[in-house]
């Protein structure tokens, strides 16, 4: 009989039970300074992950899985990762028999994708040069490059302002400005024009790429250079940005060598594999890095059960972790920092089922923290995918659009997650039933503009319902953009915003404060139910609702989509007990052409006190298919004041007052008085017990529950929010 491989006989060998006969090995080591031809022991460990997996996948072929599964143990240090780490279905675990990589207590393994680059020598002034091609790293492409693990500036025009981030450190494109949302019919989207102070000269233009936020300053685009014509002065773009390009836009142009001219700046000339650095401290005894890699791990369909806990994840060029069609496998306590680029996501966990990302700590990422997909929305078959207990922030370093939980599908789930300093959305989701509870939202939307902390939308007539946003506290949500041809801050962002049409979402229980328009924002939202919050300190008003005809364009450019999505669920059974899903677009339109019905305000709190905010502002919306009463209004004794109009021939005029809105039929059954809640100045807004809204039946919200919680899957604790 041949003699089994070594590796199969050793590890057999340190598993013999008393008997003699081979038993299964509960758990594996792996150590920077282990051997793949070792057997895998504490004493003796492995040197990679790989190998533990093999390690694992023969036994299991071999004698299966022990009763609790298998824990692969790695040791504390950082494991460059020659190739993404990878799992399939023959490393799965089982319900109760988990497959589990971890960090070993008191440990702290790094999985890092980064690669050191050394051999610097100077090239003019404060430049240093390195040839990357005798380091092993020729043709790769790298666009991050990290100084002990802070991110490195690409060489730009106009330089980065440190001192004012968001504000500073931009060009602007030429030109008389327009209104953002006037339609021009065959606008550009590929040129530039420059203004005469950032005319400039390159050798290589088209190495070159303009980062800038076109038109709307809702995200922005990174597009290469294919030409400048000196005469016109305008850069042509390789690609068409997501929308026109217009005066005033924002800018700033990068990757060109002539542009090296500060300290942290760099720049990789493909051509000859060289890298040009100024150092902003001598580089002797520091850390220069770059992701070779694309992605760190991946877990692939049919994968099951399997954990990976407490692991540190870096550099890397796309996303981290990425879970795809698995069941039951878990990412846990890891530490993610300096992950992707504009397309690179902490963690993507697409499809599958039960799924989840839980006590992360998540930062500098080039667009999402977490992303969750998956279910089946026409049947409304859940995926249970989640994310829960994490902190993330500084995401969109790259990507403007950049979210900390994006979620779409069917029935997932973000919750107790700590999110802050993000430049768009704390919280997008899309499709239906999901739910999102317990999370601390704060310092949102710093970088553009008609945004929100938390945002959803119904183009489809079928999002976001059944979906439930409850007992989240949401606080200090700017926005950032153009207002009146100047760049303003804060302006135009909401705490919780139901964009689009959005249909049958519960926003129950959550506190909401000091956003820079309004706490709440319906667009031509229907059927959607809002009780139980308090709204504190809206900018410009506290609630507002922005109802439709069937003359505005959008009721009429999306018109037949929203006719596809009600037909494509109109006959499956699951859809039969969502609330008035039976009414068809067309069936929803009243007589006077006003669409947005449906959606009760009852049972909420609102407190303010600046004596130019209004309490309502509403448009287009028909008050007797909209409900406001048994509410509790405070306006630190300031009358209240309200903007409601319509565009429909021979509506009514002079309803802003509080009178001519009791008229209307609303909050007839609410209160004015002080809410006495017990600490504002320090954000509690817990209620005395003798408060007037528990006669009005409010409940306590359980703010204790509120926000991340110690876990012995935390990747830290306490939680202490840092500058980045």
């Amino acid at each position: 009989m041949p003699r089994p491989p070594r590796l199969i006989f050793v590890v057999l060998a340190a598993c013999l039970p008393l008997g003699g006969l081979a038993a299964a090995c509960s758990e594996f080591f792996v150590a920077s300074n282990g051997s793949d031809t070792a057997p895998g022991t504490k004493e003796h460990p492995f040197a990679t992950l790989e190998k533990a997996r093999d390690a694992v996948r023969n036994q299991t072929k071999v004698s299966g899985l022990p009763p609790g599964g298998v824990t692969v143990w790695v040791r504390g240090g950082t494991f460059p990762l020659a190739r993404t780490f990878t799992l399939g279905k023959e490393d799965s675990g089982k319900p109760g028999s988990p497959v589990i990589y971890r960090s070993f207590p008191g440990e702290k393994a790094t999985l890092t994708g980064g690669r050191s680059i050394t051999g610097f020598v100077p090239h003019q002034g404060a430049i240093l040069k390195a040839d990357l091609g005798s380091q092993g790293l020729s043709g790769i492409h790298f666009r991050q490059l990290f100084l002990d693990g802070k991110r490195q500036p690409l060489a730009r025009y106009p330089n980065a302002d440190p001192d004012h981030p968001v504000t500073g450190g931009w060009a602007y494109v030429d030109g008389e400005t327009v209104p953002m949302y006037k339609d021009i019919p065959g606008e550009d989207k590929r040129t530039v024009t420059l203004k005469p102070v950032d005319r400039r000269r390159w050798s290589h233009p088209e190495d070159g790429e303009v980062f800038i936020y076109a038109r709307y300053n809702w995200w922005n685009d990174i597009v290469r250079i294919q030409s400048v014509d000196e005469v016109k002065h305008t850069l042509t773009l390789a690609d068409d940005c997501s929308y026109a390009v217009r005066p005033n836009d924002r800018f700033y142009v990068q990757n060109l060598l002539e542009e090296l001219d500060s300290p942290g700046e760099w720049y990789l000339e493909k051509r000859s594999s060289t890298l040009f650095y100024w150092p902003p401290a001598p580089l002797q005894g520091k850390r220069l890095e770059a992701p070779a890699l694309d992605s760190l791990i991946r877990i692939e369909p049919g994968t099951r059960s399997v954990t990976l806990r407490g692991f540190g994840l870096e550099f890397c060029g796309g996303t981290a972790v990425t879970m795809k069609g698995s069941v039951g496998c878990l990412i846990a306590g890891c530490t993610l920092r300096g992950i992707g680029d504009k397309n690179g996501n902490g963690i993507l966990i697409d499809g599958g089922t039960t799924n989840g990302a839980v006590g992360n700590d998540i930062s500098d990422i080039g667009r999402n923290g977490i992303v969750l997909r998956g279910g089946d929305r026409l049947t409304l078959t859940p995926a249970g995918n989640f994310a829960d207990n994490n902190h993330i922030h500084h995401t969109g370093v790259y990507f403007k659009q950049g979210i900390g939980v994006e979620i779409g599908g069917c029935g997932n789930r973000a919750s107790h997650n700590l999110i802050h300093d993000a430049p768009r959305f704390g919280i997008c989701f899309m499709g239906n039933n999901h739910v999102i509870e317990y999370n601390h939202l704060h310092h949102l939307c710093l970088e553009t503009e008609d945004t929100g902390a938390v945002y959803t939308g119904g183009r489809d007539w079928i999002s976001s319902r059944g979906s439930v946003l409850r007992y989240n506290f949401i606080h200090d949500i700017y926005g950032f953009g153009q207002e009146k041809g100047k760049w303003v801050a804060p302006f135009f962002a909401w705490g919780i915003y139901l964009d689009d049409n959005t249909g049958g979402v519960d926003v129950i229980g959550n506190i909401v404060a000091r956003c820079s328009l309004s706490c709440i924002h319906l667009h031509d939202g229907r059927d959607n139910l809002i009780a139980n919050n308090v709204f504190v300190e809206g900018g410009k008003e506290q609630v507002t609702y922005g109802g439709w005809t069937t003359e505005h364009k959008y009721w009429k450019r999306f018109h037949d989509g929203m006719v596809q999505g009600y037909e494509s669920i109109r006959n499956q059974p699951a859809w039969k007990g969502i609330r008035n899903i039976g009414i068809s677009p067309d069936q929803s339109v009243l007589t006077n052409g006003l669409v947005m019905t449906g959606n009760e305000f009852h049972h909420n709190i609102i407190d303010y006190s600046n004596p130019a905010a209004d309490l309502y502002r509403m448009n287009n919306v028909p008050f007797d298919h909209n409900s406001f009463d048994h509410d509790l209004l405070y306006h630190q004794g300031l009358p209240f004041t309200n903007k409601v109009s319509y565009s429909i021939p021979g509506a009514p005029k002079g309803q802003n007052s509080w009178e001519a809105w009791q008229k209307l039929g609303n909050d007839r059954h609410s209160l004015i008085a002080d809410p006495l809640f017990v600490d504002p100045s320090r954000d509690d807004y817990r209620l005395r017990p003798e408060s007037p809204a528990f006669k009005l039946g409010f409940q306590q919200i359980p703010v204790e529950k509120i926000g991340p919680y110690a876990d012995e899957l935390r990747a830290s604790w306490p939680i202490v929010e840092k500058a980045e």
